[in-house]
């Protein structure tokens, strides 16, 4: 099964992360990707330069006319800069797509440490948008925003965790890629309990988009069928190799190999 996905996040002109990312490492892994495009940004590897967002109105309306005829297996979110996005997008999902899982990548802030969500939008990404997902995936710094904690370590990953799955998602993973040393921990908690994955850190500046490229790649096992742990399984292979294959494009933050798979076979 090739499965379809349904993408809603902003655009990055520099192609590095994003609804490129998205697009990119969906057909990669042999799924198909549609889209919602919520912001425009103007962007490179060295930061964020100015945000355009999409009207509520017509992001519903990108929503509503693939669901009505292409479809969607899974949907995944990205970028939602504020509350009235949020909003808009959880009606039409109530109203078009109750029962497809949904994958939030609670995007907040760029690299370069732009700020790509609006404060109180906070609350409701995790009352609205959090509450009915399948698989939440935030970064340590994400996490901590979204749990008011600190996160040092692999218990307190763990912790937040569960302070996530208590808001109604069926699975978190909280990634470890901002703790310091030579491994890089991610953990899984789900109501049935926990998996650890560690890797060896690459040492290298070349990582924008690794979290949306890691969501996009779970959503794409996801719609092919795969479960949690082994759409996981997958997205994390993935995005070492793009990481360690990077082109090192870029005075700042480079963009990853998303199309590693073409040398190596697909899903490799």
């Amino acid at each position: 099964m090739r499965g379809r996905v349904l993408v809603v996040a902003g655009s990055d002109s520099g192609g590095g992360a994003g609804i490129q990312a998205d697009i990119k490492t969906i057909s990669m892994l042999d799924a198909y990707a549609a889209t919602a495009i919520t912001a425009l940004t103007a962007q490179n590897t060295e930061g964020v330069f100015g945000v355009l967002p999409t009207p509520p109105e017509f992001i519903r309306r990108q929503i509503e006319v693939v669901l009505e005829d292409i479809g969607a297996d899974v949907i995944k979110t990205g970028m939602l800069h504020d509350a009235a996005v949020i909003e808009a997008i959880v009606a039409v999902l109530q109203d078009r797509a109750a029962g497809i899982p949904v994958v939030v990548d609670p995007v907040m802030v760029a690299k370069g440490g732009a700020r790509l969500i609006e404060p109180d939008a906070i609350d409701a990404l995790k009352r609205l948008l959090i509450a009915r997902a399948e698989i939440v995936t935030p970064n340590l710094s994400e996490a901590e925003i979204l749990c008011s904690a600190t996160i040092r370590n692999i218990v307190e990953m763990r912790a937040a965790g569960e302070s996530l799955l208590a808001l109604g998602c069926r699975a978190v993973l909280v990634k470890g890629g901002h703790l310091s040393g030579k491994t890089v921990p991610d953990v899984l908690v789900t109501a049935s309990g926990n998996r650890i994955w560690k890797s060896p850190r690459i040492a290298t500046r070349h990582t924008h988009g690794t979290g949306c490229t890691l969501a996009s790649a779970i959503a794409a096992g996801l719609a092919q069928g795969l479960g949690v742990e082994g759409a996981v399984d997958r997205a994390r292979n993935y995005v070492q190799r793009a990481i360690a294959g990077a082109p090192g494009l870029g005075r700042g933050h480079g963009p990853l190999d998303h199309a590693h798979p073409l040398r190596a076979g697909i899903g490799a």
